[in-house]
């Protein structure tokens, strides 16, 4: 069996050989988003050193073929005659920068997927909790003034302060008090 540096055997969480399986280590990095951010951040170094690359290798390529000029040419024919080829490279520093994009746009991606993951957990014990206070509300208990025997309730047309919503509604409910 094989082992790393440490003498632990290279095998992944059932026993069997990493080599058995090209893509557990794979597997493991898809389920750590920090993982996975660093692993892309590999991919990304190298797409930018060739896109570096093939940018000085662009700008030379173009240096010497609109330098080549055959005798007879017109003007911009040697242009013509390099055009197909700078297009070529262009194109592939256009899907490099595409690519590099794309890898940044994954790692932000995956890293927004785990915190949308335990958003919707929270939200879900929200959720229910509120349908469990729904389905079972709490009795209150009834206001003191009602159940006070020494104050009976509201005589002839004075209203009391507590019981009153917004105060009075007349002027004929003002009591002693003056009106405006």
């Amino acid at each position: 069996m094989s082992t790393d540096k440490t003498g632990k055997p290279l095998t992944d969480e059932n026993g069997k050989p990493f080599f058995d399986d090209p893509n557990a280590a794979l597997r493991q990095i898809a389920q750590n988003p920090a993982a996975y951010a660093h692993y892309l951040a590999d991919f990304n170094r190298v797409v930018l050193d060739m896109q570096a690359k093939l940018e000085a290798l662009q700008h030379e390529t173009r240096v010497h073929c609109r330098g080549t000029r055959v005798e007879g040419d017109r003007r911009g024919q040697a242009f013509l005659r390099s055009f197909p080829v700078e297009k070529s490279l262009r194109d592939v520093i256009k899907n490099l920068r595409n690519a590099v994009s794309g890898l940044e746009d994954s790692a932000h991606k995956r890293h927004a997927h785990d915190e949308k993951v335990k958003d919707v957990k929270k939200r879900r014990k929200e959720k229910n909790q509120l349908k469990q206070r729904k389905s079972n509300p709490q009795i209150q208990a009834a206001p003191q003034n009602w159940q006070n025997p020494q104050n009976p309730g509201p005589q002839q047309g004075v209203r009391d302060a507590e019981m009153s919503y917004g105060g009075p509604t007349s002027i004929y409910d003002l009591g002693r008090r003056e009106s405006a």
